[in-house]
């Protein structure tokens, strides 16, 4: 009998490993398969032969975009959003979760309040009343055209409070009776013991400004004022690369490769930002999705 059990589980634990890897490889050929078309000569990329490494090796596409003064300020303007946007998430989300977090007895109308917020996940205005907003503000064709609107996350906050809801009541009563205010409970208390749920939705933020690039379509009358996503995506779909037919590497690079390249590099910081954040990721994300 037991022999029948260690057989399944083997070829249960070979099934499953076998579909990890299998998506775990369409994620990351893509990615291989890009870096090798950057690192490629223009004839080789053009005729389509390279596959998972580079055919002529040649550092031209990233000269390319060393040179390229639209890459490097559409990058500027992404690295701003990210600092001011998830600046302006994280407060907002701690602020609006710790009393969302307390008791009915201790906050009277925390129900009402979080059924507010939870309708908004379900229903929205619509694109047109948001432009009208913005348009209203005067804030169109400035960065916080982009970072207002989504100013706080509704399922970051719902991942945060029932997170804090998971702290033991008996810490803050503790601290109550030492004199200890709602401030010094939730800047000292919580928040140090929070860094799984903290580091969780500070990466949601992170990425979720790095790789928008709708909203700025619409609120930017000027490409100037592009982020890195919307101008990787003006010369991608659009096929906007009029700055290439100008240049003398024209003879060097093509279409291709230095689109390539320009997505690399977009990749990069999230891809280093994301292995110090990886230990609390899981941790934050059962625990803050736990309802206490």
């Amino acid at each position: 009998m037991k022999k029948k059990i260690n057989i399944k589980n083997r070829i249960f634990k070979v099934i499953i490993y076998s579909t990890l890897i299998l998506i775990s490889l369409t994620c990351v050929l893509p990615i291989i398969n890009l870096l090798a078309v950057s690192f490629s000569d223009k004839s080789s990329s053009v005729a389509g032969l390279v596959g998972f490494w580079p055919i002529n090796f040649t550092l031209a596409s990233y000269k390319y975009i060393i040179n390229q003064p639209a890459f490097w300020n559409a990058m500027n303007w992404t690295v701003g959003r990210v600092i001011l946007g998830g600046g302006i998430n994280l407060l907002l989300t701690v602020l609006t979760a710790f009393p969302l977090s307390k008791q009915t007895s201790e906050f009277k109308h925390r129900t009402l309040f979080a059924w507010f917020m939870f309708v908004t996940t379900i229903i929205s205005g619509g694109l047109i009343p948001y432009y009208i907003l913005i348009q209203t503000m005067g804030i169109n064709n400035t960065i916080w055209a982009l970072v207002l609107p989504s100013a706080l996350p509704v399922f970051n906050v719902i991942i945060l409070l029932n997170f804090f809801r998971q702290i033991p009541k008996e810490l803050s009563e503790a601290a109550y009776i030492d004199g200890a205010g709602h401030n010094t409970i939730l800047f000292k208390i919580f928040l140090p013991i929070s860094m799984p749920a903290l580091a969780t939705i500070t990466l949601f933020s992170i990425v979720g400004h790095w790789n928008s690039w709708f909203d700025a379509m619409i609120y930017m009358d000027n490409p100037v004022n592009y982020p890195l996503a919307t101008y990787l995506h003006s010369i991608i779909v659009n096929n906007d690369t009029t700055a290439l037919k100008s240049i003398q590497e024209m003879a060097f690079v093509s279409e291709k490769t230095t689109k390539a390249a320009q997505i690399f590099v977009a990749m990069v910081p999230i891809l280093i930002v994301y292995p110090f954040l990886q230990k609390y990721f899981v941790k934050g994300m059962i625990i803050g999705s736990v309802k206490g």
